[in-house]
Order: structure tokens, then sequence, then C-alpha cells
């Protein structure tokens, strides 16, 4: 049986199993024959995705990974999913109150030509007219902070109460006018929700405004409206324009980009048969629901005098939200940069002379700047953990966030006795529901702090810490260069490394064993063969798509516990997407089967199924299921018990025996099975190869079915851009740093 080059030992390397697919003695590791058992029927399609447009978009990220943490034991369980969204929605109020701070226009943007000043006037013309024009073309100076809040009652802050659902009868209506366009009824909560009270008349007086629900494609969105305006629906119908843009802008941030460049989005119109591109581009932009921005493509070059050639510029569109998160994350980074406390130095000097071997490096770069970047892999998470140590020792007030419970525990793992409370959630410290509470300014009460995988920062979740850290503190922003960026828009950690701005401290810390040097390499674009005597990593080659559903299951069910002793429940199958004959709706099902079999009696789950809960958009939180009744389905998420309404499990609750890699990000479990059927060829890269395989803590298999494919991915297949304004926004703000 062969195996795949430069993945493990060679067959002649010993004669227990320890080859990558080889078959010998009784601890070998790699499944027996398929035989005549059936795989789940499997769902066509690749990994899930949303498609792209004119090659606007990439494939879209399958889910960021959980976020979240545990609540306080005395706050009611089920709303800290709402109280995150509050908070989003309070900092995006925020973000609205600076952007009506802003003085005077913007003049950029005057020596415009072509198409780009054709648009531009355009826009202008606009100011005259019936409709305000809410453009925004450069990046105006820096708009003072906003107001603070009323003093706080309480230390730490309650999660927020949830959201109000959409009203019973607002979602009979809306569910009268679906079933009138021939679109399915069950739709009916999520238009409700989306649109608000009013959805029936706003659907019917713009049945594209249905392309603000989450899945629905412009096609599906033209059948209903033909089927309600009937003769009068037409694709030159600018309300079909605008929607169609907006969908456009919003499939872009699914699929991480935070602007379009404007021929791209025109490109894109075209495709989807919108006569008129440019047109439907400047209606969007003069409702206010985008942003256009031309930036200078070098913006370091001196202006033009009279007679010169003009710099070249780009003209970029982007959604709201993203733009002016963007704008708040650059602004906010450029204050903490620039404010950096003196009044605590002799704290720090003290922390820098406590701190030795790789963090010493570390501490001293904090004590003297406002922001820091920390790169390495998972060994190098102890040098933040020595960091937050030594800050607390010399009686600073820090904290440390990561990106999933997971992720806490480890690096909670790391610190003496006690530490453990300066450790939190990013989704936790935005609720409320962990950290250190508010000052009177409502800023987090913090001198520092400190957020491990920080590759998983969306643009607006880094919009919101940087907001909430008051003028002085230090923030240290460390991560994995190499892993998958953020299932959100934005590549904020990139971005960063990208505009140096300030210090970069790269670990020497390597990961140790067999799966250190395996992952090492691939960072580096080499898949290098590794000795692996203690079982640490398996190949298993597969012909097709069936025999590695049933490899898979074998591996989880029998294999990995009886050779190496880690359980089914300690082992996550990573694989490339949702769909295909391999993704997660074929492999969950075939798991559940062996693992917990039963007649799925609760929506679909029984009792001790292992589930992936999505209480916002862009995260996953592992867990599994108590039981059931009328409040909902009972959950446990690393500990913590929530309750997820019954109209709710549908759309938030799957199965999560088998996950994506975006899912599995900032998490690690002691076995891992990463399944690469024939299919999944297309959805490999670098990033997504370096991210499934270090997840694996002691073992590592690899249902093998994509034959060269994979060391070409190693080698060759790069992250796809993501189109951002935060480099250039910190340019003009920030100085660069030595």
């Amino acid at each position: 049986m062969s195996t795949e080059p430069g993945l493990g030992t060679g067959p002649e390397a010993d004669d227990e199993g320890t080859t990558a697919g080889g078959t010998a003695g009784d601890g070998d590791l790699t499944a027996g024959p398929a035989g005549a058992s059936e795989s789940p029927a499997a769902e066509g399609g690749g990994p899930d995705g949303v498609g792209g447009a004119g090659g606007v978009q990439e494939e879209a990220a399958s889910g960021s990974a959980e976020a979240g943490g545990s609540g306080s034991a005395d706050a009611p369980q089920r709303s800290e999913a709402e109280a995150e969204l509050a908070a989003q929605r309070l900092e995006r109020e925020r973000i609205e109150r600076r952007k009506a701070e802003r003085r005077g226009p913007v003049e950029s943007g005057a020596k415009l030509s072509g198409k780009a000043a054709d648009l531009l006037a355009a826009i202008r013309a606009v100011e005259g007219g019936e409709k305000p024009a809410t453009t925004v073309f450069a990046a105006p100076d820096p708009a003072p902070r906003p107001a603070a809040p009323a003093p706080e009652a309480v230390r730490r802050p309650q999660p927020a109460p949830a959201a109000a659902a959409p009203a019973t009868e607002t979602i009979a209506t809306v569910r009268g006018i679906l079933a009138e366009g021939g679109a399915p009824e069950s739709l009916a909560p999520q238009v409700a929700a989306a649109l608000g009270e009013g959805a029936d008349a706003l659907l019917r007086e713009d049945p594209w405004q249905l392309l603000r629900v989450t899945g629905v494609r412009p096609d599906q969105a033209d059948g209903f409206a033909r089927a309600l305006l009937g003769a009068e629906c037409g694709p030159d119908d600018e309300r079909r324009g605008r929607a169609v843009t907006g969908w456009l802008l919003e499939q872009a941030a699914v699929a991480g980009h935070t602007a379009l460049e404007m021929p791209a989005l025109t490109a894109a119109l075209a495709q989807q048969a919108v006569p008129d591109p440019e047109a439907a581009v400047q209606d969007v932009i003069a409702e206010g629901e985008a942003l256009v921005f031309q930036d200078a493509l070098d913006p370091g070059a001196p202006e033009p005098e009279d007679g010169e050639e003009e710099r070249p510029v780009r003209v970029l569109i982007a959604l709201e939200r993203y733009a002016l998160a963007e704008e708040s994350l650059a602004d906010g980074l450029a204050r903490l940069v620039n404010s950096l406390a003196k009044d605590a130095s002799e704290r720090w000097e003290e922390a820098a002379a406590a701190a030795s071997g790789g963090a010493a490096e570390l501490v001293r770069a904090v004590a003297g700047h406002g922001l820091v970047l920390h790169t390495g892999g998972e060994a190098a998470r102890a040098e933040p953990a020595a960091l937050l140590a030594a800050a607390r020792t010399a009686g600073l007030r820090a904290c440390a966030v990561t990106h999933t419970s997971e992720g806490r525990r480890r690096l909670a793992a790391l610190l003496e006795d006690g530490g453990e409370r300066a450790v939190g959630t990013v989704a936790g410290l935005l609720s409320g529901a962990e950290g250190p509470g508010r000052d009177a300014d409502g800023a987090l009460d913090l001198d520092l702090l400190i957020v491990l995988d920080a590759p998983q920062l969306d643009v607006e979740g880094a919009a919101m810490l940087v907001e909430a850290l008051p003028d002085g503190a230090r923030l240290v922003l460390s991560g994995d260069p190499a892993v998958l960026w953020s299932a959100g828009p934005g590549r904020v950690f990139a971005d960063l490394l990208a505009a140096r701005v300030c210090p970069q401290i790269a670990s020497r810390t390597p990961d140790p064993g067999p799966l250190g040097e395996l992952v090492s390499g691939i960072g580096v674009g080499e898949l290098t063969q590794v000795e692996a005597p203690g079982k640490e990593l398996v190949i298993v080659p597969v012909r097709d798509a069936g025999e590695a559903v049933h490899r898979t299951v074998q591996l989880v069910a029998d294999s990995v516990p009886r050779a190496i002793g880690v359980p089914a429940e300690q082992t996550v199958v990573i694989t490339p997407g949702h769909g295909g004959a391999a993704g997660t709706r074929a492999l969950n099902p075939a798991l559940k089967e062996r693992l917990n079999p039963g007649p799925g009696r609760f929506g679909g789950f029984d009792p001790g199924d292992r589930i992936a809960y999505s209480p916002a958009p862009g995260r996953t939180v592992p867990g599994q299921v108590v039981k059931a009744d009328a409040d909902g389905l009972h959950l446990s998420c690393a500990g913590v018990p929530l309750v997820v309404p019954k109209e709710r499990v549908e759309q938030s609750v799957r199965q999560g025996w088998a996950l994506t890699a975006h899912q599995a990000a900032g998490s690690r479990w002691p076995a891992v099975v990463v399944v690469l059927p024939g299919d999944a060829a297309p959805a490999l890269s670098r990033p997504w190869v370096y991210t499934a395989f270090s997840r694996a803590e002691r073992h590592l298999s690899v249902v093998h079915g994509v034959e060269q494919a994979l060391p070409k991915a190693v080698a060759e297949t790069l992250p796809k851009p993501r189109t951002t304004r935060l480099p250039l926004l910190l340019r003009t703000q920030v100085p660069a740093a030595n």
C-alpha cells in the first residue's frame, strides 16, 4: 500500500504499523477494507460557501471556530449570544456617532479622471437632490472619541438582555407574502428578523429585499419578484440593481473582503444581468448603503504639480458597516500607539527585569510601546503567558483573551494558581460576561490586553476590542501567521504585520515532536517526511469518497482508541467543507450512527450528540446535547449549560463530530482525523493544510485521497487575497516602526 511522499515514514520504517498506511501488527491504525458497508448518501457539490460572481469573492469561510466563553454564574445562560450581538450593535452605534462628528468636506478625489471622475461627479450631484450623499472618499482626520457613557453600577457587567424576537403577527404576515410569491414559508422568521417590523410591506414594495436574507440567491429573488410584480418585473428595475449590488458586497464580505474595487464590482453586476452596473453602484451609494473611496496606489508619493501626471488611484466600494469599522480600528490603533502611558514605567521595568528567556524580549517591547505583535506556533503561547504573569506580579491590570474556550483552557494551564482568573475569550470580554469590567469612562479597566489567536480577529471584532481600551493601555496581538485568516471580513493580523507600524516579536520556540516538525515544514511550503515512532502520524490511502467516510468512522470509533488510547469523544474530524461526498453533512450522520445512534427525536438530535452551535454569524461553539424540553435544546458548551430556543435550533445547531478547518481554528484535540477525498483538491491551500494538521496534539490521521494535490497545495497555493483598506489607513496615521 503506497504512501504520500513527505508525510510519514516509508513502508520499511518498522513492522508495527507506524508506517503511513501500513498494514502490519495489531496496533496498526490503518482502517481495514471498506467491505460492503455503505456510506451515507452524499450531497452534491463541493465545500460549502457562497459562489463567486465574476471573481469578486473567494470561497466563503465555513464558519469561525468557537469564540465563546463561560458567562457569570448568576447570568441567564441563554442570553450570552444575544449579549455579544448587543455589544456589536452598541459598537456600531458608537461608530455611527463618530461618522456624524466628522467636520468639513473631504478634498481628496478632486483630480480623478475617466470613470472614477464620472462616478465622483454623479455622487456629488446627488447633494443637491432629494437623496443626501453619504459618501466618503478618503480617510479624514481622526475624530474625537465619543462621550463616555454613565458609570456602571457594578464592576462586572452582566450579559445584555436577549434581543427581541420578531413578533408572531409579523412572521405570520411575512409567511403569507412568501407563499404568494412562491418562496418557502419556512423563511418567514429569517425574513422578519432581517427586515424588521413592516417586512411584508417592504417585500411587496421591493421584492428583491429578499436578498438580505442569508442564503437567498439573485435568481431566487428574481423568481419571487416575478410572482409578485408580474409584467412590471424586469432586469433593468433599479430596485433589482440596488439589491444585487448590496448582495454582491455582502458576499464579498463573507469571502473576507472589506471593500471591492470598482471594476470588479461592475463586472460582477454585469454577470448578474444588471444592464447599467455603474448606475446601480451610484444608486447604492446615494442611498447610504455603501461608501466609495479613492485610495492612492502610492500613498507616499508627493502631490502632483500643475501639468504633471496625476497619481494613480483605485476606487473602492464598501458596505458602510465594514468601512466604518475599519476606520474605527485604524483610529483606535493610532490612539494606542500615540498615547503610551508614562506613569507606569517603573512597574513595566520591574516586569521586564523579572522575565527571562524568549518572554523577556516580548516584555521589553511591551514596556516601551502601546501596540506589539507577537508571532509563533503553539509552543510560543508560553511567552504571552509569561508576559501576563509578569505584568500581574508587577501590579499592572492585565488580561488575556483567546478565540475559543478550549484555547482559554490551554492558556490557563500555563499559568500558576490564580492566573486563570485573568484569562477569558474575545466573545466573553466583548459581551461583558468575562474580563475586568469597565471604568467610569466605559473603557475596559486594563493596563494590558493580550489577544491570542489574533489571526481569527475580523475587522468588526478587532474594532470593538480596540475601542474598548482606555488611552495609555497596551495591546499585544499574538498568533500564528500561517493559519487561516478570520471567517469574517478583513485580515487584521496580516495587515498589521504588513504595515510595520509597531514592533514585531517572532518567537524562536519551535513546536516539538513529529507533528511539530511536520507543521513547521508546511508553514514554509514543504511537506516533509517525518519519523513517527509513537504513531503520531498515520496516512490512510483511500480510493473514493465512500471509502473515505467508512475509514474515517473506523478510525474514530475503533483504531485510534485501541492503538493510541484517545477515546472517540476526544477525537475530531476535519474536512474541507460541509458539502461534497465526504463533507460534514456526509460524515456527521455516519459518525452519529456509529457513536451515538438514536432516532433524533429532538429536531434530529439525541442526548449525547456532539454539536456545533453558531450563536452568531462567524462563531461556532462545539458542545454536546444534554436534553430537550419545552424551552428548547439544552446544550453543554465548554462546561457551560445553555438553551437554544426550539425555533432557532434548525438555523444554529448542527451535528459536530466533523468540522471544517475554519470551525476548528483556535482549538486543539488529542487526536485529529483530517479527511481529504478526491473532490477536496480544489479547496486545499497551504493555510488550510497547516490549520487542519496543527489541530492535533498527540495524533494525526490523514484519510488521503487527493494524491499529489496535497504536496502541490502546500508548495504553491497561498491564501486568496483579500481587499482591505487597513494598511493604507494605518500608514497615514502611524509612522512606520523600526
